[in-house]
């Protein structure tokens, strides 16, 4: 990793500059290609800030600062000092829908005063795609801790703004009082002075649709032990969104809600990704660029494709019998894990564990084991349970896994976003690095840059994902609209288990009940490469590999779960979504259709100009189809899309 830092003034101009500065009360801050500008401001004491995207106001004046134990920072604060950086950051990332990345962007500090003379300083950093802030904190007096008690950040939307946003969940509510957990549904298109729908705000990310002039997505990065994940409280009348620590039930109402902190402390990044279409949010690596590894990888953690048997054939599937047939798809299939659900230590038991772990390693295949991350936080009876909430328990769980030979966990039903739990995460991410386990979350929050802090995290559901599907019909007839939905929301700012590509037409073992699919089969082929997550847990079944055709099993066998780049090709929210995703020199083109009738789309995919590449496409009985085209000089291409369709083009 190389770092270089390019201070945009001489020592000498930076004092008089500072000293010139500290009378004034707005500073502006600019992108590298000078479309973004952000105002920083002190009006009567009270800091705040706005956002232009090439002259239009995509963020009016919101406001900036903190409460805190040892003094106020949101009020009769006093300027002392601005100083700006050119900031340029190149590294590598492993696991993400990116390998490289070269940061470049502008940077303000600006220090303040409160009435105490304790120090708050607010550092703004503009690329050509986002703007980020946090905050530091210094006491004069040379405390040693404080508490954060509230966040007076905010986010005030033009008044003519839609949104994208899913809502809050109160605490202690949904099956066995597991939630908030990140699975709620997104509105479409709503109205800012909309209340969302338990009253408690909203999720991150947060995408607003500002009018004609563009889409502008809100979220955080950054948030480990020191403090809680945040939410965006209910909208004012005016549009604005404030910043709001968890509730005070959230994880059956263990610790409290407020950061706590050694002195000097700091916050998370909020980040803001902006543009005149969305191929900025889909491109964006803000969540990465401004956060750092925390410790080194004990192994090299290996990604790729897992079968699951819970997620078609549910709790009756863990059992020995049928994860050896689970186990022999992913064997048949190329692909590297099988995921064994909840309750295996009671129906397969810890030596039965020990011979599958054995034949799955016969097979070439690695193992993954689910967990229950309790303690009391919920009702969740799924066991193993009380193993990964107690440290003792944590380390002695994991040293037996690593014995056996296992390679990763999911562990399941956190419910709450406070500082305690937060912390939780971190342990359980540092103990499972010491005994070379990588780790996927469910029923829980957001990541929030963890692709890059933490080298054996993997992915995250915090979404409303694909059991949803096999629970009820509804989820499953707007599969299709969601696909044109999380691209652009939550699956633009982390990793996210959703679990694609169901292949059966009734989402049920026996094919004779269950929820009953409308999307065809070349659109959940599309799903997965529009969903990114470093390990991908498909819905295939066993009966698949006899019903599909070698080119679908083939393409299946072969597409990557991380990737080297990743390109916005075109649409929006409850239309279509296009997508392009480069693993060495192979690239993959998904297109998925929100419309439930059947449409034309032209594309532009220039790094495909005049190559011939393989297309899976909608036949009219849903099945997938394939052929060889050629791609014009122009690289322009017209698709035919089925009702709920999709297509993948991709090369050899």
């Amino acid at each position: 990793m190389s770092i270089i830092f390019k201070t945009a003034f001489s020592l000498i101009g930076g004092i008089l500059l500072s000293q010139s500065l500290s009378a004034q009360k707005t500073e502006q801050l600019k992108s590298p290609d000078g479309n973004i500008a952000v105002e920083l401001k002190n009006n009567s004491g009270k800091i705040s800030y706005d956002i232009r995207y090439k002259n239009e106001v995509f963020l009016e004046d919101s406001p900036l600062g903190l409460e805190t134990s040892i003094g106020d920072f949101s009020k009769n604060l006093e300027n002392t000092s601005f100083q700006k950086d050119h900031i340029e950051n190149s590294y590598e990332l492993k696991k993400a829908k990116v390998s490289h990345v070269d940061y470049v962007a502008n940077e303000l500090v600006g220090k303040f005063l409160n009435s105490n003379k304790d120090t708050l300083i607010v550092k703004f950093r503009v690329s050509n795609r986002d703007v980020a802030y946090s905050y530091q904190l210094k006491s004069h007096e040379g405390k040693n801790s404080l508490k954060i008690l509230n966040e007076k950040s905010g986010f005030k939307l033009p008044g003519d703004a839609t949104s994208y946003i899913s809502p809050q969940a109160t605490p202690m509510i949904g099956w066995m009082g597991t939630k908030p957990s990140y699975e709620e549904e997104y509105t479409l298109n709503e109205k800012l002075s909309t209340p969302s729908k338990y009253g408690v705000g909203y999720t991150f990310p947060a995408l607003f649709k500002i009018s004609d002039k563009g889409w502008l997505l809100i979220s955080e990065t950054g948030t480990d032990s020191h403090y809680p994940g945040c939410r965006l409280g209910e909208a004012t009348e005016n549009g604005l969104f404030e910043v709001e620590f968890p509730q005070e039930g959230e994880n059956n109402g263990v610790a409290e809600t407020y950061a706590i902190q050694s002195l000097p402390a700091s916050t998370p990044w909020r980040t803001i990704t902006l543009g005149s279409t969305l191929k900025p949010i889909v491109e964006s690596t803000v969540a990465f660029d401004l956060v750092e590894e925390k410790y080194e990888a004990s192994m090299d953690y290996k990604m790729g494709r897992a079968s699951w048997s819970w997620i078609v054939w549910q709790d009756p599937s863990i059992n020995y019998e049928d994860q050896v047939e689970f186990i022999d798809l992913a064997a048949d299939m190329e692909w590297e894990y099988v995921l064994i659900d909840a309750n295996w230590d009671r129906n397969i038991g810890r030596k039965k564990m020990e011979e599958l772990v054995n034949y799955a390693d016969s097979k070439n295949v690695d193992i993954l084991l689910w967990y229950n991350s309790n303690g009391l936080w919920n009702e969740a009876p799924q066991t193993p349970k009380d193993k990964m909430n107690n440290t003792i328990q944590r380390q002695k769980e994991m040293a037996w896994l690593q014995k056996i030979g296992v390679k990763g966990l999911k562990i399941d039903f956190f419910g709450g976003d406070k500082q305690v739990t937060m912390k939780l995460y971190e342990d359980i991410l540092t103990d499972a690095n010491n005994y070379g386990l990588a780790i996927t979350f469910h029923g829980c929050t957001l990541p929030r840059g963890w692709e890059k802090m933490y080298p054996n995290y993997v992915t995250s559901e915090a979404v409303l994902a694909s059991e949803n599907l096999i629970f009820q019909q509804a989820s499953l007839d707007k599969h299709a609209l969601n696909a044109t939905l999380l691209p652009f929301t939550r699956n633009a700012v982390g990793a996210m288990d959703f679990s694609p590509v169901f292949l059966n037409k009734r989402l049920s073992r026996n094919q004779e009940n269950g929820t009953v699919r409308s999307t065809t089969d070349a659109f959940e082929l599309a799903t997965s490469v529009l969903y990114f997550s470093p390990i991908q847990h498909y819905g295939l079944t066993p009966n698949n590999l006899d019903e599909q055709p070698d080119y679908v099993l083939n393409f299946l066998k072969e597409v990557p779960s991380v990737w080297d780049e990743t390109i916005y090709i075109g649409g929006t929210p409850e239309d279509y979504c296009a997508m392009a995703r480069r693993k060495g020199d192979k690239w993959y083109i998904a297109v998925v259709n929100a419309k439930k009738e059947k449409r034309k789309i032209s594309l532009e995919i220039p790094m495909l100009a005049g190559q011939t590449i393989k297309h899976l496409f909608d036949k009219k009985d849903a099945t997938a189809a394939f052929e060889e085209i050629k791609i014009r000089k122009n690289g322009k291409v017209k698709l035919d899309l089925a009702s709920e369709g999709g297509a993948v083009l991709y090369t050899e």
